[in-house]
């Protein structure tokens, strides 16, 4: 067996990435998905009638509002001392009263909502044939990951038409592309629209859609337009009122440029100016550069897991498939971890906003759940791909969208516990809350900041950047600065802890009968807390800076809770007192928070902690909506079960249709590939894909561990380039009947590194470059 430290494993990236059906989308959740970081668009490539959903990631509706109940530190002393007392219900029944915001929260207008940028529609006249067509021949509709690509392609009538669809990285526009084989053939009317609030007119021949937002006050909220162009080869264009009408050409190539007054962006200006330079480039420039400039971020990374029978088989039929029989295709999981990283790069970009519930791919004006920020774990998981996955730097829009929070969140720790530092509880938006949901049995969360801290630090863990550990460090200590002015002493351990909180979304038994969500110092508190203070004092002595607040830090650390109490039956106490909790298989599983993303409990460093944190899965189940299935992905890669890991990965790509609002049982994927909740949320891929990472390089606990999870389904043979681990490492590693037979670890300076291969841990020195 070969191993050298210096030998590049031969990597062919694997067949071309793609997702392709033999039918037009039925519904949206079988649509194909493109975007650019703040474009994107669905096309369902329809034949009679072809439906474009559009979406600009600034589009919100709402406002900036202080819903601060600055009366509310005046309860803070009686609601503790309940809790003190064991009166967990009367406390909660006065943090419903006084500590939850003003107003109606996210249930109000002035919330807003990301929403919808609307549709553009195509009406085909196929060869005089206006309606739905005969039916056509070699129907095919495919989503090239590699180049960020949509197409469809049929023969009808004899006439061979192709469509092509990109949100392009270098014009920034949508632009479809359709051509038939013999010339003249191409015959349609071009709309766009939208549910509310839309005007649409003809400028010349360009057709226009603006309309301004509900802000919940005046009504004055965001602006926007779009702004569409076609290009014809042959044939004659014409525009009436409202649309844009194509005859008898050859080639169509329709343009939309879009933007909103988001950030005092000059909307009106910018979208025609960007829309008159794409215009004028050639087709094959403009789709070469896009291609181009999406491949520097996409292709960093290849993995191939081998080929199975199944791979031929259309996608939707493929997903069926794998779920009855997964050993016949080894490379779905390439393909759907690639395709998390496609909906990474697809979805942000540098300067602009993090993903949100949905990404940025929105059907609706009425978005569920707001389609905002959750902060008890969903838009944290959006970014756990993005380090380990060679894509560093789409985290940067969090940590915008973080520091943005902080300001409002000094108001809101002053308001309501009367503390230093900054909060942030369990939800946000574009507009900055900051303040406690409108529910004491979800919105009193105090985890939400100091999780948001954690995406972070990983940053800098991934990066070591400098620079970056500077800027981002005010935000930590602000953080910290809350949690240690906000702790109180439980007198039964003398443990210092958070009082009133959560844990997200979870609910108990008092020994009264009754039940509660309020208490003091839930674990994942107490998990947050202890891995921020270790990373503040770790930035101050990296920084050489803040030496006497690192001091206090060190001294509080003392008296922080430890990352985890056993129960009597062997699990993880999720709260301070070992409570029964009403729902044995909640889909939150916030107390094995140190499990991950944290790493406060490892097989290696806390075997008796990662047993109770089994045990605690075990009783859980495996079934959830999809984002908690991929979170127990990653628990179970963590335990370095990969056969279990492997089980929730099967699990997350069962089929679905569901369009139902789901907290149960019942994840999956849709056609697409889009998690199901349902409905669709977008966490599910991306938590899957950080798990698939997981199973395959971890390097949390001291060490590069290469293939630590590693189930049976990929053992006998696979390859990979282009992973990071923490330390600012490259992996590159191939494998047969599970062992590794070749790795190579570089990084931008050579260094000593300690890596675990085949069951031994040896220190290397990495290669430079």
């Amino acid at each position: 067996m070969l191993l050298s430290l210096f030998y590049m494993p031969a990597i062919a990236q694997q067949k071309p990435l793609k997702l392709w059906y033999a039918e037009p989308a039925k519904l949206w959740e079988e649509t194909l998905p493109l975007g650019n970081g703040r474009l994107g668009m669905t096309p369902n490539s329809g034949l009679a009638k072809e439906k474009i959903v559009l979406n600009d990631i600034t589009l919100w509706s709402g406002s900036p509002q202080d819903a601060n109940n600055y009366e509310a530190n005046k309860s803070l002393a009686a609601i503790r001392q309940l809790i003190l007392e064991g009166k967990n219900d009367e406390a909660q029944d006065l943090v419903n009263r006084d500590f939850v915001c003003k107003g109606p929260g996210s249930g109000g207008a002035q919330w807003g909502k990301f929403q919808t940028l609307g549709a553009l529609e195509l009406d085909f006249d196929h060869n005089g044939v206006q309606g739905e067509p005969a039916i056509p021949k070699d129907y095919r509709r495919t989503l090239s990951l590699d180049n960020a690509l949509a197409t469809c392609t049929y023969t009808l009538n004899n006439v061979k038409y192709k469509r092509e669809y990109f949100t392009s990285f270098d014009d920034d526009v949508n632009i479809i592309r359709i051509t038939s084989d013999k010339p003249g053939m191409i015959n349609c009317r071009i709309t766009i629209n939208r549910a509310e609030r839309f005007e649409v007119s003809t400028e010349g021949q360009e057709l226009q859609m603006s309309g301004q937002l509900d802000n919940g006050t005046d009504g004055k909220g965001m602006q926007y337009l779009a702004r569409v162009k076609a290009k014809l080869s042959g044939g004659k264009l014409s525009a009436d009122q409202n649309s844009l009408v194509v005859k008898d050409a050859t080639e169509l190539i329709i343009y939309v440029s879009a933007g909103t007054d988001f950030k005092g962006f000059a909307f009106k200006e910018k979208t025609q100016e960007i829309l008159a330079a794409a215009i004028k480039k050639p087709y094959a420039t403009q789709k070469a550069r896009h291609i181009a400039n999406f491949s520097k971020l996409f292709k960093r990374l290849s993995l191939d897991l081998g080929a199975g029978q199944a791979e031929e088989l259309p996608t939707n039929f493929r997903l069926s498939a794998f779920y009855k029989q997964s050993d016949l295709d080894p490379g779905m999981a390439a393909l759907f971890f690639q395709f998390g990283r496609y909906l990474s790069i697809s979805s942000t970009r540098v300067g602009l906003l993090p993903p949100n519930l949905q990404g940025l791919w929105a059907k609706e004006i009425n978005t569920p759940w707001n389609g905002d920020y959750h902060l008890d774990v969903n838009v944290q998981m959006n970014h756990w791909p993005v380090e380990v996955s060679n894509l560093s730097e789409l985290n940067l829009p969090l940590a915008n969208l973080v520091k943005g929070l902080v300001k409002p969140g000094e108001k809101t720790a002053k308001a309501y516990y009367n503390a230093e530092g900054w909060i942030a509880h369990v939800i946000t938006n574009v507009w900055g809350f900051t303040e406690p949901g409108e529910s004491a049995s979800w919105g009193a969360a105090n985890a939400g900041s100091g999780w948001l801290c954690n995406n972070l630090w990983e940053h800098y863990a991934f990066s070591m950047d400098l620079k970056y550990l500077r800027d981002i460090y005010p935000v930590l200590k602000g953080s910290a600065q809350f949690y240690k002015s906000a702790q109180i002493k439980d007198p039964k351990t003398g443990w210092m802890v958070t009082s009133p909180s959560v844990s997200p979304e979870n609910t108990f038994y008092l020994p009264n009968g009754k039940t509660a969500s309020i208490s003091m110092g839930p674990t994942i508190d107490n998990q947050i807390v202890r891995e921020l203070f270790n990373n503040v004092i770790t930035a101050s002595k990296v920084l050489n800076i803040d030496a006497a607040f690192r001091k206090e830090l060190e001294e509080r650390l003392k008296t922080v809770p430890p990352a985890g109490v056993i129960s009597k039956d062997g699990r993880i106490q999720e709260w301070i007192e070992d409570y029964k909790e009403t729902d044995l298989q909640h889909r939150h599983i916030s107390h094995l928070y140190g499990l991950f993303p944290a790493a406060l409990i490892t097989p290696t460093s806390t075997p008796e902690l990662a047993e109770a944190a089994r045990k605690s899965l075990e009783v859980r189940g495996d079934d959830g909506p999809s984002w908690t299935i991929a979170y127990k992905l990653l628990f179970w890669a963590r335990l370095q079960d990969g056969n279990r890991a492997f089980k929730l990965f099967k699990e997350i790509l069962k089929p679905t249709l569901r369009l139902d609002i789901n907290y149960g049982a019942g994840g999956g994927v849709y056609p697409n590939m889009l998690s199901a909740g349902p409905p669709f949320q977008i966490d599910g891929n991306f938590g899957a894909a950080a798990g698939l990472a997981e199973m395959l390089l971890q390097s949390h606990d001291g060490f590069i561990d290469l293939l630590p999870a590693i189930p049976d389904a990929w053992k006998a043979y696979g390859n990979v380039k282009g992973m990071k681990a923490r330390g600012n490492f490259t992996v590159d590693m191939s494998w047969r009947d599970g062992k590794i037979t070749a790795y190579r670890i570089s990084s931008p300076l050579a260094k000593k590194v300690k890596i675990k291969f085949n069951g031994q841990i040896k220190e290397i020195t990495s290669v430079k470059g």
